[in-house]
């Protein structure tokens, strides 16, 4: 081996390489270590700057920023991101760098639309869970009431939406809606009264419910005013009604009172 000059010249260049890149690497690491590469602002704001309601910047910077390591070059963003999506009221974050020195972290707020259960949990626009102070929430809108099993929270902000529209003939709006465990739906609206739907067989089942209440509904005040306390519609031709001191059962057309309850 001694004697092969080409083979003794390949080693010597690989060595040589080897020695290069460890100078390089060892002159890279210095670099990035110095000062200057140190995070002096980490700067927050809106994602697509909108005004933050109810994120405290100096809160959420007081809280993430024991949680952040590193400088410029080493700092983990993702780490970062998760460490600002910890903090109440934010649904999301987006963090990059600015040459030299800067984090930009871009927040998005969670929008409340109502409560969730009774652990005090609240519910976003989007359907999202999340818990934050309650009386911050209600100062931007009244909150309505979901409860539902684990996984179905979309599912019931969606059909919140729906029942909405569906109601809308009767100058009712849902203030409440349930999905029990069974998949049975109930609705609470804003003059008190509740609605009993039942499970969902589809949509369209759903609505056709909906409908069959709207159109008699009219006639239901008339007689009764504001005394109608439940309804219920899991009958497949009718429905029970109950009002202060009075229950009936209308089945096509069809009148039966009871006596008081």
């Amino acid at each position: 081996m001694w004697h092969d000059v080409k083979m003794l010249n390949a080693a010597t260049s690989a060595l040589l390489g080897m020695f290069v890149l460890m100078l390089l690497s060892a002159g890279i690491w210095w670099i990035t270590q110095r000062p200057i590469f140190a995070l002096h602002v980490i700067r927050v704001e809106g994602i697509g700057q909108e005004e933050l309601r109810h994120v405290n910047v100096s809160t959420m910077r007081s809280s993430a920023l024991p949680r952040i390591k590193g400088n410029f070059f080493t700092v983990n963003l993702d780490s970062v991101r998760v460490a600002f999506e910890s903090v109440p009221w934010v649904n999301r974050a987006a963090v990059r760098r600015e040459w030299p020195d800067k984090l930009v972290v871009n927040v998005e707020e969670h929008v409340p639309l109502g409560t969730w259960g009774d652990e005090g949990r609240l519910v976003s626009v989007k359907g999202d869970l999340f818990t934050a102070n309650l009386a911050e929430a209600e100062e931007d809108a009244e909150l309505a009431e979901f409860d539902g099993p684990d996984g179905s929270e979309k599912d019931v902000i969606s059909r919140y939406a729906e029942f909405r529209e569906w109601f809308a003939p009767t100058s009712l709006a849902p203030e409440g809606v349930q999905l029990s465990a069974r998949y049975a739906w109930t609705v609470r609206l804003n003059n008190g009264m509740t609605v009993e739907l039942g499970r969902e067989q589809d949509r369209e089942a759903l609505k056709a419910r909906v409908d069959r209440l709207v159109a008699v509904y009219p006639q239901l005040v008339a007689r009764l005013q504001d005394r109608i306390e439940n309804i219920d519609l899991r009958y497949p031709n009718g429905m029970a009604l109950r009002a202060q001191g009075l229950a009936f059962g209308l089945e096509k057309g069809k009148q039966k009172a009871g006596g008081t309850t």
